[in-house]
């Protein structure tokens, strides 16, 4: 991590070749980054949440089933546990810079209040959007307050702290009433979608509790099975047998936030066996679903 002084402030600056996907602070981060990504090449998914904010240039991104191409000004939202990645185009995101903000649900419970959820954005049925200048500027401005490493006006511990926690409850304030204006949603012509990843999610989906094999997949869409497997990776930049995983170790999780026992949640997939199913997560998350399940309680 470095920092570069901007319009008189220190910005935390995330260099392009950072591959890191998991969150150091408690509760956000917030920072730029700049440049094509040199990371984030294949699917990966998290347990918070992920704003992607366009300040220079051009940034594309792969969420399932879409590719969005974003240009200055547009932001991008993405759920939790929702598989995605960052879709190369040569010589189109050089120049690129974006503000990058990662917070958990729990903060954003922690914020909302009366009847506003900061939590909805994300479910509004739409991903990514361009809002009027004298919004997007808004936003802007709350960003990059938040990117600030620390304050210049004083040195008193924990003032920044407080202003953040100000800054991320106006920013989704205002985020959530614009996330329900369809004026603002991204266009059909500015986002690019793929059939074959969406019949292959339709089939995992339909048959989550099942064990999937790649002949059933390759017949599902109509291919031959070399052709499928080259199809897909080339889209996905992960393998067949890696996204159908991936895709039962986050119904898995979802399970265990909703209070299901590590025997439930490992019912709801499809691996076969409950040593494979516990080999896996442990692999993918570093603690067992027992563990899991105690670290993150608040949706139960």
């Amino acid at each position: 991590m470095k920092t570069s002084d901007k319009i008189g402030k220190r910005i935390r600056i995330l260099d392009a070749a950072d591959e890191r996907q998991y969150m150091i602070g408690e509760n956000y981060e917030v920072y730029e980054k700049q440049g094509a990504p040199i990371g984030a090449m294949t699917f990966h998914y998290h347990n918070f949440y992920e704003i992607i904010y366009v300040l220079e240039g051009e940034y594309s991104s792969m969420l399932e089933t879409r590719t969005y191409h974003m240009k200055k000004g547009d932001f991008l939202l993405i759920n939790q546990n929702v598989m995605h990645k960052y879709h190369y185009v040569e010589k189109k995101h050089d120049s690129s810079k974006r503000i990058i903000l990662w917070v958990t649900p729990k903060l954003l419970a922690e914020l909302s209040g009366g009847d506003m959820d900061f939590c909805a954005c994300f479910q509004s049925g739409s991903c990514a959007y361009h809002f009027p200048i004298y919004y997007e500027e808004l936003l802007q401005g709350y960003l990059l307050r938040l990117a600030m490493t620390e304050l210049v006006e004083t040195k008193q511990p924990g003032a920044k702290l407080v202003l953040d926690r100000g800054y991320l409850t106006l920013f989704f304030t205002y985020l959530n009433i614009l996330c329900t204006k369809k004026e603002y949603m991204f266009a059909r012509e500015e986002l690019v979608t793929h059939p074959l990843v969406e019949l292959v999610v339709s089939y995992i989906d339909e048959h989550m509790e099942e064990k999937i094999s790649l002949d059933c997949l390759a017949e599902h869409v109509h291919m031959s099975k070399y052709h499928f497997l080259r199809k897909f990776k080339e889209l996905t930049g992960m393998t067949v047998h890696a996204f159908v995983v991936n895709k039962w170790l986050i119904r898995a999780c979802e399970a265990l936030r909703e209070g299901a026992s590590v025997a439930e949640s490992w019912q709801r997939t499809g691996f076969s066996e409950y040593t494979s199913y516990l080999r896996n997560f442990r692999e993918k998350f570093g603690v067992s679903p027992g563990k899991y399940r105690e670290l993150y309680p608040e949706e139960r």
